[in-house]
């Protein structure tokens, strides 16, 4: 039945319809009025709109400009409007805010129209680009739909005021700069077209780029790596709207949709990357430097936040030496590990390490499982049951991690019986360090050990109570008798113990003892030369551990870390000075300004004829003694020094290796000193420490770009050398004083 409407009638309704629109009208206006004058909650003031607050990752940065790592909560690294391809804009533009460079913040005509869109079903989303960004810029989306409105009037508000400030193109960077992609916390166009295709934003294609904005409204929807059916349906969407807006043909969005995903996922973590160990121990010296150097942003007041502030953080490390530093420890760790687990294959560990309960309940008590139990209020029995009952375990192996299923406790044994690694390398000259090598494997073991750990040094500070003698004016071919002896005087008498199949018997030269490790020689010269001297000359190279002036420090019986020996060798290399290892050079803000700029401390630990005449008896290790192996097995036949080192029951093995441009020192063990090889051919630093550096200097000797010159020996000094070098020379002088002391009545 059909009503038909008088005049009246049709009037009456007309006006009931202006009066709704109206007070809708009336209402908005008010709660505009409201919003603008922040009765619901302040709005981002002019300054803040000047400086957007937005949480940056700072990065760490190598010496040949590249980023090695970063330090974040959200995982983003601005970048400029020049830096971003013209794809990513238009794949943007066309499917978030077609028009975008029409409105002023609101746009009103998509806005009704997506209300009548959303009438009808066809859920739509009705926020510009501006709008978006001032929702990601100033506050978290609410999920109170009466908060909701009022936080949609004010990213109203926000958005009018971002278009007044910024150019369209500043607004567009700003927006890409702050976008969540998903994926291992990953913010921001540049650590999107990093992590999913491992490029720079500059170089994204068409279809590359209309995956990442189609990830946009849905990173977790929209996931190549989680649900890449969704993400590919998303994709050619967006460029069927950019064919659709002009920004690309039919046919050329045709082509486009037709290509695979193409991911090249490259996950940023801090576990992963080059130089992991060194990244947390820069962290570590960044923020306690901020600290002490009392470094504030403007305002005097507000420290920086390094996983918030974007700093740049200037480093020495070469990203090239770090990497075929890496390598080298890889490839040889790989296969030493397959030598100690052969060499205890079948060998009770209980038996031959009195120790090993002790050091499996120490390792037990040191574990994260254990701590996690305890917070939980478990018992020690009951804790005990935990470690004794099979679980699956993660586990560290040099083919790759594997899962497994374990007895807890049985994982400590695996853990304690693998060898660890550690590396540095530096400019003796500069002081910089060029490749750091903490560990072997920061996911799994975190500790440090070029700088954190200290460990035995062995025979490689045997070069120290040389350089005194030589400092007195001995010279390297002075002999001395290769026998026993018996120092006394300070405390206990000490007679260090020489391997008879080791000893060279007879007259020795000094420089023939360094290359042979001959302990009784050296035992001699510090009964010579005393023990205070000595120490107090390692301390002068930079060693900052307990050096105690005893005899035995002749023999490396003190700890000490890669971090100082590396220092204290290169001052051998430097004609003497000891530049402070130096890894840090500056650190910026994020829009460049200065925060802090190193500078290196600078000792003359040695006058440069001592530390020539060292260079020349160091060479003598490498060319006929302890070291051989790096010319007769690698190759390395061109002017290197070095020393090798093995502690006590073979639980250290150490190398530390010397030319004019590089110094590196090598150290390898367990984590417990009770766990070793059980024989020196093994346990030796010559087979333990030796061959990382061997492989390393092969890698950079290959690369003619890093500078690093294979030829070059070690200069003399400018004043020259006075002390005897060539031992027929030598050997005619000291009959001549002989027959001058007879003819004397000496």
């Amino acid at each position: 039945m059909i009503v038909k409407l008088s005049p009246q009638d049709i009037r009456r309704y007309n006006w009931y319809i202006w009066r709704f629109f109206i007070g809708c009208f009336a209402i908005l206006a008010i709660m505009l009025l409201l919003v603008a004058f922040q009765v619901f909650g302040p709005l981002p003031s002019f300054r803040e709109l000047e400086n957007p607050k937005s949480d940056q990752a700072s990065e760490v940065i190598s010496s040949d400009k590249k980023v090695i790592g970063k330090y974040y909560v959200k995982n983003r690294t601005s970048v400029s409007f020049k830096e971003i391809s013209p794809n990513v804009i238009n794949a943007l533009v066309a499917t978030e805010d077609s028009r975008f460079y029409e409105h002023s913040g609101i746009d009103f005509q998509r806005t009704f129209s997506i209300i009548a869109y959303n009438l009808i079903g066809k859920k739509q989303g009705g926020s510009t680009i501006t709008q978006q960004l001032a929702l990601n810029l100033f506050s978290e989306r609410s999920h109170n739909p009466v908060k909701r409105i009022i936080q949609k009037l004010q990213e109203w508000i926000t958005a009018v005021k971002l278009e007044r400030n910024y150019t369209k193109e500043e607004i567009l960077t700003l927006y890409l700069n702050t976008v969540d992609f998903g994926a291992y916390n990953t913010y921001g166009i540049h650590s999107a077209a990093r992590t999913y295709f491992n490029t720079t934003p500059d170089k994204l294609t068409p279809d590359q780029a209309a995956l990442l904005m189609g990830m946009i409204n849905g990173p977790g929807l929209y996931s190549p790596i989680n649900h890449p059916k969704n993400a590919l349906s998303r994709r050619n969407f967006v460029l069927r709207r950019m064919d659709e807006e002009g920004y690309l043909s039919a046919g050329q969005a045709e082509e486009y949709k037709q290509k695979p995903l193409g991911l090249n996922f490259h996950p940023i973590d801090h576990n992963d990357g080059l130089a992991t160990y060194f990244r947390a121990v820069l962290k570590r010296e960044v923020q306690k430097l901020l600290v002490d150097k009392a470094i504030f942003k403007s305002d005097g007041v507000t420290p920086y936040d390094l996983d918030r502030d974007g700093l740049k953080i200037y480093t020495t490390i070469n990203a090239t030496m770090q990497q075929y530093a890496e390598e080298a420890q890889r490839t040889y760790m790989r296969d030493l590990q397959a030598q100690f687990n052969a060499h205890w294959k079948g060998v009770s560990l209980w038996k031959s390490i009195p120790t090993f309960k002790s050091l499996l309940d120490k390792g037990m008590r040191q574990s994260d499982r254990y701590a996690s139990l305890k917070q939980q209020g478990k018992t020690e029995d009951e804790i005990k049951k935990d470690f004794d009952t099979p679980t699956e375990l993660n586990l560290f192996t040099w083919k790759g991690d594997i899962d497994t299923v374990m007895k807890p406790i049985d994982s400590i044994v695996y853990n304690k019986m693998l060898l660890r690694n550690a590396l540095m390398s530096m400019d003796p000259t500069t002081g910089y360090i060029k490749a750091w090598v903490g560990g072997t494997n920061f996911e799994h073991f975190k500790y440090d050990q070029v700088k954190m750990g200290t460990r035995q040094v062995g025979s490689t500070a045997k070069p120290f109570t040389y350089a005194v003698a030589i400092d007195d004016g001995f010279s390297p071919c002075m002999q001395i008798a290769n026998q026993p002896v018996t120092i006394t005087g300070y405390g206990d008498d000490w007679t260090p113990r020489s391997s008879p199949s080791e000893t060279i018997p007879g007259m020795v030269t000094l420089r023939k003892g360094l290359a042979h490790s001959q302990n009784w020689i050296t035992a001699a010269l510090m009964d010579l030369v005393k023990p205070v001297p000595v120490m107090e000359l390692i301390k002068k190279m930079g060693i900052t551990s307990t050096v105690p002036p005893y005899p035995s420090i002749c023999l490396g019986t003190f700890d000490a870390s890669v971090y100082d020996m590396t220092g204290a060798y290169s001052a051998f290399a430097n004609q003497g000075i000891w530049t402070e290892p130096t890894f840090l050079l500056r650190i910026e803000d994020k829009n460049g300004n200065t925060l802090y700029s190193n500078t290196p401390k600078v000792v003359q630990a040695l006058n440069p004829q001592t530390a020539y005449v060292m260079t020349y008896m160091l060479k003598a290790v490498v060319e006929e003694g302890t070291g051989h192996r790096l010319q007769w097995k690698y190759g390395l036949n061109n002017p290197i020094g070095g020393k090798t080192g093995t502690t006590q029951d073979n639980s250290d093995g150490w190398f530390m290796g010397i030319t004019p441009q590089l110094v590196t020192g090598v150290w390898t063990g367990c984590e417990d000193r009770a766990i070793h090889f059980r024989s020196t051919r093994l346990g030796e630093g010559a087979n333990t420490a030796l061959p990382i550096f061997a492989l390393y200097m092969k890698k950079i000797y290959n690369n003619p770009e890093l500078g690093i010159q294979k030829n070059v020996d070690f200069a003399p000094p400018k004043s020259g050398v006075n002390i005897t070098l060539d031992c027929n020379a030598y050997s005619q002088q000291q009959q001549g004083i002989n027959e001058v002391d007879k003819k004397l009545g000496f």
